[in-house]
């Protein structure tokens, strides 16, 4: 479709494992990333939630160039960057830049902070005129709520909040058209979250941005997603619109993410049965047969081992999920 910017066919990342000083001897592999199918359209946001270790981030890395993929292909604005030459996979990277998890160790102490906004320049020296850069970072920097005259500062000067809103002006230099955002707001304090929040949404609708945004926080993929993509142990096992993954999720790994989300109001809280799973999340090194999270679930069954679920369509919800015995489960609002 016209208007599909991103798109991932089952992609792939594993991390070899290999045994041996000099001659080293794979044995096994690490399945960080196991198969991931996605689309991105323009204008939207899709949250992507998961446990630490799920392989968010390693799929968000993939995602911008920093890993190269096992297998499987990445399209950005149609082409493959899979397959295409080491300039144009250069090239192709302006249309997708990152903003990082931690503003107080992306931006570097040395550097003014003109000149981290500006560094995007040094590597496409084609995108803004040498005369032109520093006016250009001082309207990134006053478009992300900064004083344009403090362009000469360093990160230390600024708090953590308005560190991540110049890691936000480096992801906006080149005039990208995706954004991806790994967990932007974790390090910061709630009130300020919020305002973190608020400046993203302000600048998709005045430059027409598609984001996708890797968060723990499910109240804060609620309030800014379109569309929520669950994952764990390196796949996808539920994907639908933001009501439908926080109203009627299928998913049992889904509803039980959501049944521990705190509940602020003592009325709510014995209105809704808390799910506990039981076990450790598997190796991605060694993951279980058949259903990935059948170790944890207590819907599992025998054809869970033998058959690994597909993502697909279900009959009562209407949208993707990957168990055997997906059924609708209504969710007390807790995430408000």
């Amino acid at each position: 479709m016209s208007d599909l910017v991103l798109e991932t066919r089952n992609l792939v990342k594993h991390f070899p494992l290999t045994r041996g000083v000099v001659f080293k001897k794979q044995y096994g592999a690490v399945r960080a990333v196991d198969g991931i199918n996605l689309e991105l359209r323009r204008g939207e946001t899709l949250g992507i939630v998961g446990e630490s270790g799920c392989g968010k981030s390693t799929l968000a890395r993939m995602l911008v160039g920093l890993e190269t993929p096992t297998s499987g292909d990445l399209f950005v604005q149609g082409k493959n960057m899979s397959r295409v030459g080491a300039e144009e996979r250069r090239r192709g990277r302006r249309n997708i830049q990152l903003v990082m998890q931690d503003p107080y160790t992306s931006l570097n102490p040395r550097m003014t902070v003109g000149d981290i906004i500006g560094e995007p320049f040094e590597v496409h020296p084609d995108v803004v005129p040498k005369a032109k850069r520093r006016a250009k970072v001082q309207e990134l920097l006053e478009l992300v709520g900064l004083n344009p005259d403090h362009i000469n500062r360093y990160p230390h000067q600024f708090s953590g909040g308005q560190r991540q809103r110049i890691g936000i002006a480096r992801a906006l230099a080149l005039n990208p058209e995706i954004i991806l955002c790994d967990e932007p707001v974790s390090a910061l304090d709630v009130s300020i979250q919020a305002q973190v929040i608020n400046l993203l949404e302000k600048l998709q609708n005045e430059l027409g941005l598609s984001y996708i945004f890797i968060a723990h926080d499910l109240s804060v993929v609620r309030h800014i997603a379109d569309r929520v993509a669950v994952m764990y142990l390196g796949k996808i096992v539920e994907i639908g619109t933001e009501d439908e993954i926080y109203e009627t999720p299928t998913h049992p790994y889904t509803q039980a993410l959501l049944s521990a989300v705190p509940v602020p109001d003592p009325k709510l809280r014995g209105q809704r049965d808390q799910i506990v799973l039981t076990g450790d999340v598997p190796s991605p090194a060694d993951p279980p047969s058949g259903c990935r999270f059948r170790t944890r679930c207590w819907k599992a069954q025998d054809i869970c081992a033998e058959q690994e679920p597909l993502l697909q369509i279900r009959e009562k919800s209407g949208h993707p999920s990957a168990c055997h015995f997906a059924e609708v489960r209504d969710v007390v609002h807790a995430t408000e």
